[in-house]
Formats: structure tokens, sequence, C-alpha cells
């Protein structure tokens, strides 16, 4: 095997991914909003999660009949959605990664659309990755003058003062 055929396009890695995840991305899209909005409402119903995730009812309720097949939620129609033990702990998965991630990004200096950020990687990012970004978030924690050193680096090299090395402009 050469080099090259290691190589792959976005979608072709997304499709081996996916071979190893149980949901899309779009199912995860909903099963965090889901369990974010219990952790905090203590309940939800598809309106609520249609306006959360700006899409139309029908659309969330498709999703959400899907996310009763496979065992993340238990749902009627008109009803409450509940979030199945199975749903519970992939729901709270899905929210700490999400929250590695944004932290991360902060933590590098990432103001500037934050959220679509963290939502782009968030779906693509394998397991091990996202451990040694945790990890590094604590290592940041615990030695918050890295961070600091990391931070003046960044702000050198905005003015110019450093070249980046890749640059878009």
């Amino acid at each position: 095997m050469s080099k090259n055929d290691e190589f792959y396009t976005v979608r072709g890695y997304q499709l081996l991914n996916q071979e190893h995840k149980l949901l899309t991305s779009g199912m995860e899209d909903y099963l965090e909003m889901i369990y974010r909005n219990m952790e905090t409402e203590g309940y939800m119903r598809i309106n609520i999660l249609s306006k959360l995730l700006n899409v139309k009812p029908a659309s969330a309720t498709k999703m959400v009949q899907k996310l009763a097949v496979l065992g993340l939620v238990d749902y009627h129609k008109y009803g409450i959605i509940f979030l199945t033990e199975k749903g519970k702990k992939y729901g709270k998965f899905l929210l700490e990664r999400h929250k590695v991630i944004e932290k991360f990004l902060s933590n590098i200096g990432i103001t500037e659309n934050l959220l679509s950020e963290t939502e782009l990687i968030e779906h693509s990012i394998s397991n091990n990755t996202m451990v040694n970004i945790d990890l590094l978030n604590k290592f940041f924690e615990k030695h918050p003058n890295i961070l600091e050193e990391y931070r003046k680096f960044k702000e050198l090299s905005e003015r110019g003062s450093i070249e980046a090395g890749i640059n878009c402009d």
C-alpha cells in the first residue's frame, strides 16, 4: 500500500467513520439538544425541539421517530419526549464532547463563530482525539501559565511579529 492510498476526501473519511457510529450527525444534534433541554427543563416536546434546532416540527417528528426506533427516546404522538437510559447515556456523552471541543477552541482563542466551529468539529472527531483534547484542556487548567504563554505567542503572531506558517488571506 502506497502513502497515497491512505488519503480520502472529507466525505470518504466521513463514510469510513460512519461504519463505527450508531447515529448520523443530525441524529446526534437532536439527541444532544433533547438531553440539554431535559437537564434544564426536565422535559421536551416536538415544538420546543424544532424551535431550539431551527427546523420544522415535521422534521423534528421524523428524527425523533428514528431515535425511538433505535431505543434512545420514548415518544408518542403529541406527547412528551423522554430519553431512555441508553438515550441519557449517549446524550450525556454528546454534550460532554461538545463542551470539550468548545473549551479547547476557546482556549486557543476562537471567539468568532465558536458555536458553528464546535458543531462542525464535534461530528467528525474520533474518540481518541477527543480524549486527548480533553486531557490538554485539563493540562491548561492545571498550568494556566502555559496557556497564558500561548495566548501571548498568538497575540505576537496576530501582530505580525511571528509568522504562523499558514495564511489563507
